[in-house]
């Protein structure tokens, strides 16, 4: 008898809080925001001279990825897709760098990528995907 297992994945519905090249933020690290106080820590963290985009954390999270500190213009990084797998949501994300040499700005950059969730979205994993 042959079993057959099939995997269903729900295509979790996102939209960008904050997305950009200049955050404060100057190591890799991906973040999971459930309450306005973590929220505000981590804008304050991001980007001190800026106020914080509102979220209705009533409703929402917020999930993101920052790249750290970069040596040159032409990096970045984008969240393609969140899907509900196995009990959890995995948050997959594309970082691009500048080509093999290609000409760019020589200044420091420090990609960044933030996204509003569903608040149940429960288990978060992130997992870096190939462009």
């Amino acid at each position: 008898m042959l079993a057959v297992i099939v995997a269903i994945q729900t295509v979790i519905t996102f939209a960008t809080v904050a997305a950009g090249t200049n955050s404060t933020i100057d190591q890799p690290r991906q973040v999971i925001v459930r309450t306005a106080p973590e929220w505000q820590a981590l804008w304050k963290t991001h980007d001190p001279a800026a106020t914080a985009p509102s979220v209705d954390f009533t409703r929402y999270a917020v999930v993101g990825v920052f790249l750290g500190t970069r040596p040159t213009a032409g990096f970045a990084v984008t969240i393609t897709s969140i899907k509900q797998d196995s009990g959890r949501a995995v948050v997959e994300y594309v970082e691009r760098a500048p080509g093999p040499g290609g000409m760019t700005a020589q200044v420091l950059t420090s990609p960044f990528h933030l996204v509003r969730v569903p608040h149940d979205i429960g288990t978060i994993e992130f997992k870096k995907v190939a462009r």
